[in-house]
Formats: C-alpha cells, sequence, structure tokens
C-alpha cells in the first residue's frame, strides 16, 4: 500500500506540471481560437531567460544573495516574456485575424522556430542550472500508518504547490475581476464581445502576457528538475493528451486531465510496464488521448459541436 501511494502522489505531482503547461493552450485557444504551437518554445525561453539572468544580476549588482537574484531575475524575465507575448500578438497575430486555422497553426510553427533560435543566441545553448531553493531530499511521510513510510520528493510537493498557487490564482483572476470576465464573454462568441464594446486585441494581449508568465513558471519548475536545455521544448508535446483529454476550451478539463495523465503515466509504468518490457510512461498519454478522440473528440469539459445544416 505504502509503494502504490508513492506512485500514486508521484503521478499527481506530475500531474499538475503538465497541466500548468497545458493551460498556456487553454488559455490562448479560448480566447483567439488559436492553437499555440509555440507555447513550449515559450517555456524554453523563459526558462532560458531565468536561468541566465540569474547568473548575471550578481555580476551587474555586484550582490552575491542567491535570493536577491532569483527575485531580480523572476521578475526581469516576467517582464521579457510580456514583451515577447506583446510582440507576438501586434506583430504576428493581430495580421492574421480571419484566417484558416491551418494558417495560424504554420504562424505558431514559426513562432517556435524563431524562439528557439533568438533564446539560443541570446542566451547560450548549453545545459544550464535555475536554482531557486527548492530542497532536493526525499522525506519520509505517513511512518505511523505505513510501516517505512512513503517517500516523498520535496521539491515535487513544493513545485505541484506552485502549479497549484498559480492556476488558483488564476481561477480567481477569470471568475472574479473585470477583465477576467471579459476575456470569457471573448471566449464564448468574439462578435458579442465587440459589440458590447470589449476590444479584442486588447484581450488577446492580455492572455498572450498570461500565457507567457505561466511560460516562465513552467520553464522555471522543470528547468529546475531537469535543466535548462533544448528538450524542454518537448514538454509541450507532453501536455498535448492533457489538452485533448481535458478539452480545448476549459481550464478545469487542463488541470483534471494532467493529474489523469500524471497519475495513469506512474500506475501504468510500475504495475503494467514489467508485463510488456517497461516504456508504457513514455507512450501512454498519447493512446488514451487516441482513444478520447474516437469516443470524445471534445474531451472530458470540451464544448461539443453541433453543425445543423
Amino acid at each position: 500500500m505504502a509503494f502504490f501511494l508513492e506512485t500514486l502522489i508521484g503521478g499527481l505531482m506530475a500531474g499538475m506540471l503538465y497541466s500548468l503547461v497545458a493551460l498556456g493552450f487553454v488559455l490562448i485557444y479560448k480566447a483567439s481560437g488559436v492553437f499555440n504551437f509555440a507555447q513550449g518554445a515559450m517555456v524554453l525561453f523563459a526558462a532560458l531567460a531565468m536561468a541566465r539572468l540569474s547568473e548575471w544580476i550578481p555580476k551587474w549588482t555586484g550582490i552575491e544573495s542567491a535570493l536577491f537574484a532569483g527575485v531580480a531575475a523572476f521578475i526581469l524575465a516576467g517582464a521579457l516574456m510580456f514583451v515577447v507575448a506583446w510582440c507576438i500578438e501586434r506583430l504576428v497575430l493581430r495580421h492574421l485575424v480571419n484566417q484558416e486555422g491551418a494558417t495560424l497553426l504554420m504562424a505558431t510553427l514559426g513562432i517556435t522556430y524563431f524562439l528557439e533560435g533568438l533564446g539560443q543566441t541570446i542566451f547560450g545553448s548549453d545545459i544550464y542550472k535555475i536554482d531557486i531553493g527548492m530542497p532536493k531530499e526525499p522525506i519520509f511521510a505517513f511512518e505511523s500508518l505505513f510501516e517505512g513510510g512513503v517517500l516523498i520528493n520535496k521539491e515535487d510537493v513544493i513545485a505541484a504547490a506552485i502549479a497549484a498557487g498559480l492556476v488558483i490564482l488564476l481561477s480567481i483572476f477569470f471568475q472574479k475581476t473585470s477583465t477576467g470576465r471579459a476575456l470569457r464573454a471573448v471566449a464564448d462568441d468574439h462578435q458579442a464581445a465587440q459589440s458590447i464594446g470589449i476590444p479584442l486585441n486588447r484581450i488577446w494581449v492580455i492572455v498572450w502576457c498570461v500565457a507567457g508568465v505561466v511560460a516562465l513558471v513552467a520553464g522555471m519548475i522543470w528547468g529546475s528538475k531537469l535543466g535548462v536545455q533544448f528538450s524542454l521544448t518537448t514538454v509541450a508535446l507532453r501536455a498535448l493528451p492533457v489538452v485533448i483529454l481535458g478539452g480545448l476550451t476549459s481550464v478545469p478539463g487542463a488541470i483534471l486531465g494532467g493529474l489523469i495523465i500524471g497519475v495513469g503515466e506512474k500506475l501504468s509504468e510500475v504495475y503494467l510496464g514489467p508485463f510488456v518490457g517497461g516504456g508504457i510512461e513514455i507512450w501512454f498519454a498519447y493512446v488514451l488521448a487516441l482513444v478520447f478522440l474516437l469516443f470524445r473528440p471534445q474531451g472530458l469539459f470540451g464544448e461539443k459541436i453541433i453543425d445543423r445544416v
């Protein structure tokens, strides 16, 4: 039972991180109808900025405090992601309004390669580390309930708590603020929102900026766990099944989908992997997403499209 709980908790922690990346897809698609294939590149760019700025700031300021460098790097990287998001919306996507979905997808693919190249040109292409002070040592919990306790990675717990906190803040933002209500109105009906005076261009800029902040937090956490390297862009590919499972238009769906994928990967690898030679964790999410596409293509919480003829 203790081993099962360890696997379950590990899956939930990984699922929260998947959900964080999937949120970037959902936020932009809800507000603008654009499937942002550049989300992975945004995560990489943000992580590179965070890693390199935390190295450069002590040299620029002469202050050797790691905490100061980390906070300052996060603020500067956040401002940089705001600029990047504003430029993407203003210089590229604003000129492609009402274009075909394939055109918008190709535009985000172009943005992907541009951000990858720009990030490595400015910040370098080596493997960098992000040290935000998260403890690496595991702990044993529930020792009074299970012999030997349940092994839990403190870094995973803190990372999941950060991801959950950001999700809660975003939920409050969407539900309780006038800007959040405007975003939901745009998501429901662009033309109706515009007819009552909601400026679509400003809303899209806000959404892209929020997606940039989400990418920064995701890049910071994944960079702390795995190191900042080119392969970080593949995190977005791991989040695609989450989006398919939860629904492209649902924030709760992204969260629940991430938890299901995370737990499913870990449990299938541990309990089914030995029977098939292992490796289930690599393809489990994609097979589950394929099943959902066959039987419920809109996902768990996605809006069902009905065409009347």
